[in-house]
């Protein structure tokens, strides 16, 4: 359970990163080679294009999973 978690996140951050690396690739094309309404079609889908809100980091009671065995 604890791989499939780890899996998880960095397929959750390797897509985040090529989602931004796209949104760059295609704002930076030239307007003749790709037109507003194709990057518009292309960005729109994209599920972590935006950055999300940080998560808030944890209380200070709380014990770290790591360390409770």
């Amino acid at each position: 359970m604890i791989l499939v978690a780890v899996m998880a996140e960095l397929l959750e951050e390797y897509t985040a990163a090529v989602a931004r690396a796209l949104e760059r690739l295609l704002s930076a094309a030239p307007l003749r080679i790709l037109p507003r309404r194709v990057r518009f079609v292309v960005l729109r889908p994209l599920p972590f294009a935006s950055p999300s809100a940080p998560v808030p980091p944890p209380p200070p009671h709380a014990v770290p999973v790591l360390l409770a065995r």
